[in-house]
């Protein structure tokens, strides 16, 4: 490894690895710590962390269950990004709650994400070590990786690598066709992840964290009914596409609105392989009400890694950051909410409606229409 470089600031230096500083998903030892000068101030590993909160799908729930082994039995919360931002956990932010996987909360204690768009600047890091919460923010396939690199010499995770390589494909793009269509246990329990279902996400949370392997744990019958479930969605999903979505200028826009379905790319773009460059899945719901499983309407955009191994052909944030402030993620795999627009594609000051879907696709398309 490289030696980091190192962020200064009213003689705070904060130690950092960046692409330019070490390779992604190597060690990352200087992650871990904060210098005071010429002093050691912190070991994250020794913080008093006493909650937990993580995006609900399998790479949040796979951190999470890294920092439980490091502070046993401490109480998860699983979110998404719009309730973050929002203010839908404040009420569980302190110094001492862990943001894993998700946007920066500035009155947490530790942060840890991957994503490009919650990647802070020097002075970001400076000001929050300052107020006393520690940002770990590492260039790596998954938030996972990273939590994995941060902690592996603090606690055993010799079980916990043999999910480390097929979290960082699933959620890094990295995945192939033949292993996202294959029976792999991973590829599995992945589908099964569901914020909303919270008892099944702290029953999968506890035996990851108790050391179950992943080919044990879908032979348990509440893995293999959601496993079941899963498959049977899978090929009503599979059946659904050539009806709901069409391909224009290499880009596979699905319509999942008002249908109570989700997914992510890798179904669209293994179902359409190399007639599209990208897709773009529209989902959720218009009136979501006070519904708990009900989501307001949003977007999603994922480059065709199946086609495009070493990334895509667009930065697909700038989709996803047009009109949503809150939108963003990776430059291949990135989402946010429609917004409401007026027919010239101008962003509005009122509530979203049905029109708003068509004016938002409009205007995303005529952006990706001007892709290099």
């Amino acid at each position: 490894m490289k030696s980091p470089c190192y962020l200064k600031g009213r003689g705070l230096l904060i130690a950092c690895v960046c692409t330019a500083c070490s390779v992604a998903n190597a060690k990352s030892e200087v992650w871990r710590r904060t210098t005071l000068g010429e002093g050691l101030l912190g070991d994250v590993s020794k913080m008093n962390i006493e909650r937990i909160v993580a995006d609900g799908d399998l790479d949040g729930l796979l951190s999470a269950a890294i920092l439980r082994r490091v502070w046993n039995a401490v109480p998860v919360r699983f979110s998404h990004p719009a309730e973050v931002r929002r203010g839908g956990v404040d009420d569980w932010m302190t110094r001492g709650t862990a943001v894993l996987d998700l946007p920066f909360h500035p009155m947490c204690g530790l942060h840890i994400d991957h994503h490009l768009t919650n990647k802070p600047t020097p002075a970001q890091q400076i000001a929050a070590a300052e107020e006393g919460c520690n940002i770990v923010w590492e260039d790596a396939l998954s938030a996972a990786r990273v939590c994995f690199n941060t902690f592996q010499e603090s606690v055993n995770l010799d079980d916990i690598a043999t999910w480390m390589e097929m979290v960082d494909k699933l959620d890094g793009g990295k995945i192939s066709r033949q292993e996202f269509l294959s029976e792999h246990p991973i590829v599995w329990i992945g589908r099964t992840i569901d914020a909303t279902d919270d008892i099944y996400c702290q029953t999968i949370l506890q035996h990851i964290v108790d050391g179950v392997m992943p080919h044990d744990l879908v032979e348990l019958p509440i893995v293999a009914e959601k496993i079941g479930h899963a498959k049977d969605e899978f090929r009503q999903l599979q059946a659904m596409l050539d009806e709901c979505s069409n391909v224009v200028d290499r880009m596979a826009i699905v319509r999942l609105d008002d249908k109570g379905i989700r997914t992510n790319g890798y179904l669209v773009t293994a179902h359409f392989g190399d007639q599209c460059d990208a897709c773009m899945i529209v989902h959720g719901y218009l009136d979501p009400g006070s519904d708990d499983e009900k989501w307001p309407l949003s977007a999603s955009f994922y480059s065709n890694s199946f086609l495009h191994e070493n990334g895509g052909l667009f930065d697909l944030t700038q989709l996803a950051t047009a009109f949503d402030i809150d939108g963003g993620g990776h430059a291949n795999a990135c989402g946010c909410r429609i917004q409401p627009l007026s027919k010239s594609l101008q962003k509005e000051d009122r509530g979203v409606d049905v029109n708003d879907i068509e004016r938002n696709i409009d205007a995303w398309m005529l952006m990706w229409a001007n892709r290099s």
